[in-house]
């Protein structure tokens, strides 16, 4: 059995075992389902050409046929994003099992159950060759994670997982919508294939006002899951009522099924739409970065602030994307992996205090540095990771998000011989666009350190009644908790933290190997969209082009299409 199945494979055999085993070895048997691909992942990684950036061997791609009469295989395969991708949901699935030993201790079977389930769903998606296979497994995602915020959230749990559920299945019916129709135009010179590289070489010849369609089509789904404003408001409730680990996974991997997707579909498919729409995209982005940024500053319960944070954060991904230059591809790569360590680990961070003290609420929480050190020593590393301090993982891909959107100006272009002023860079945004952009940055450093102050510092409160143990006044038990927990982090909760926070150190000191490796497919795509911009006459964009004559190198990459 290849690596890329043993991924797919080991979490839903642990997740039958926990099915079949008593409640009380559930949580350890959750923990080896998601411990044993880690270990199958860090051999992958070893054994992976990450020069190359192909996963065209034994192991990291494979192909059965499955419907014969559309031609849709279950396809799957991993390049250099997706592996990422990939590792980062391997990273998450077992710090979340962790985080859940004192969390619950209600129905422990079937939530460990769907928690393995959705890491199979998430990783499938990463993997997913056939836009039929991606289009199943992204939306069998939204399955585990309404059961986990229905059954196991707080109190308008029932509201949140159904304004959830409601708003991404919606728009993915729409981006179905729009694959379908991409697979009938294929079909109409062509055998019927739902395979993604035919169909993103045919969507890419479509003329533009087609291609405009399926862009949007494409972007219904994947804005709603990034989330992008305007399409935001069912994120901040989802986060709010979801589970600790609901939480982590949502901000940690759920929300990049979005960014992946307009990443691997959106520019793919349609580039001559992504360049055409990229201001209006952008202006969202933007929008979105500075008013999630506000929200945050009178928020009263510190995880719905961190939840709003995430439209904020995930609003430079998107800017990044879509300034369609190489720096900008491989900042908003970056940023996907760096947001979901350092907000996956202030959602831990905010749920340990909810376990000791049953409240998020920023007028009862203050002082803590005196009761849990090292609880605030976690709490003020991450939040400044958050903030984008320089020395960590925040600040790197946020400035090249930010950077790429400055220098991203298509007005740039010489009339004469359709190349580029010196000091240009290929693109589709500008200053304006960082500009705006960077005072959301200043707003997020504003709001992140008035929580951390409150929470941290200033004087001592926690709630009248609770010892800080997780005993309340009239409670027999913490909230979940099987036994009294220490007044600060225990070694299980010190283990979950710690690797998240030297990761965020390393990306923060030494970017560099993981930017390297980025380097090719970033780059393949960026010659990809630039050769679209110079040679297709409906962009306008070069007078060379619009003659006719390619102003590109000869020979041009292989399509950028088919990283596979």
């Amino acid at each position: 059995m290849t690596g890329l199945a043993l991924l797919l494979v080991v979490p839903l055999l642990g997740a039958a075992l926990v099915a079949l085993s008593p409640s009380q070895r559930a949580k350890d048997l959750a923990l080896l389902g998601t411990l044993a691909p880690v270990a199958v992942f860090a051999w992958m990684a070893w054994s992976f050409d990450w020069s190359r950036g192909a996963a065209d061997v034994p192991g990291f791609v494979g192909a059965i046929d499955w419907f014969a009469p559309l031609n849709i295989r279950l396809s799957l395969g991993l390049d250099t994003v997706s592996m990422l991708m990939v590792g980062l949901t391997v990273l998450l699935g077992p710090i979340c099992v962790l985080a859940s030993y004192t969390a619950v201790t209600e129905r422990v079977r079937t939530y460990y159950f769907w928690l393995l389930v959705l890491q199979t769903a998430m990783t499938g998606v990463f993997a997913a060759r056939d836009v039929v296979v991606f289009y199943i497994f992204f939306e069998f995602t939204l399955v585990p994670l309404y059961i986990l915020i229905s059954l196991w959230g707080s109190t308008n749990r029932k509201a949140a997982a159904t304004k959830f559920f409601l708003y991404t299945f919606t728009g993915s019916l729409v981006t179905l919508a729009g694959l379908v129709y991409v697979a009938y135009r294929h079909a109409q010179h062509n055998p019927w294939t739902f395979d993604f590289a035919a169909l993103a070489e045919t969507c890419a010849a479509l003329p533009l006002a087609e291609q405009g369609l399926v862009f949007w089509a494409l972007m219904c789904g994947f804005a709603v899951k990034v989330p992008l404003f305007p399409v935001h408001t069912w994120l901040p409730l989802a986060h709010t009522e979801a589970p600790t680990a609901g939480s982590v996974i949502l901000a940690g991997v759920l929300l990049k099924l979005g960014t992946y997707g307009l990443y691997k579909f959106a520019l793919n498919m349609c580039p001559a739409a992504a360049i055409h729409y990229a201001p209006v995209v952008g202006v969202l982005a933007v929008i979105g970065i500075v008013y999630a940024g506000l929200i945050c500053w009178v928020q009263k319960d510190v995880k719905k602030l961190v939840a709003y944070s995430s439209v904020s954060h995930l609003g430079f991904c998107v800017l990044g994307l879509f300034a369609l230059n190489s720096i900008g591809l491989s900042g908003s790569v970056l940023y996907m992996i760096n947001h979901g360590l350092s907000t996956g680990a202030l959602f831990l961070l905010i749920g340990m205090v909810y376990e000791r003290y049953h409240t998020r609420s920023l007028k009862e929480l203050g002082g803590l540095a005196a009761k849990m050190p090292v609880w605030s020593t976690f709490m003020v590393f991450f939040a400044m990771s958050s903030v984008g301090l320089p020395g960590l993982n925040g600040f790197v891909s946020e400035f090249m998000c930010l950077f790429a959107a400055f220098q991203a100006d298509s007005y740039h272009w010489q009339g004469a011989t359709g190349n580029l002023l010196p000091g240009a860079t290929p693109g589709e945004l500008g200053p304006w666009f960082g500009f705006f952009a960077g005072t959301g940055m200043i707003v997020t450093a504003m709001y992140i350190l008035l929580m951390v102050g409150a929470v941290v510092w200033g004087p001592l409160k926690v709630p009248h009644g609770h010892d800080g143990h997780g005993h309340g006044h009239d409670s027999k038990q913490g909230h979940g908790a099987h036994a009294a927990l220490p007044t600060d982090l225990c070694r299980r909760e010190v283990v979950i933290l710690a690797p998240l926070a030297v990761l965020c150190l390393v990306l923060g000191l030494y970017p560099r190997p993981l930017l390297h490796v980025l380097e090719a497919p970033t780059q393949q795509m960026a010659q990809m969209l630039d050769h679209e911009r110079r040679t297709n006459p409906e962009l306008n964009r070069s007078p060379e082009g619009v003659a006719g004559v390619p102003v590109v190198p000869a020979s041009l990459p292989a399509a950028a299409a088919n990283p596979h």
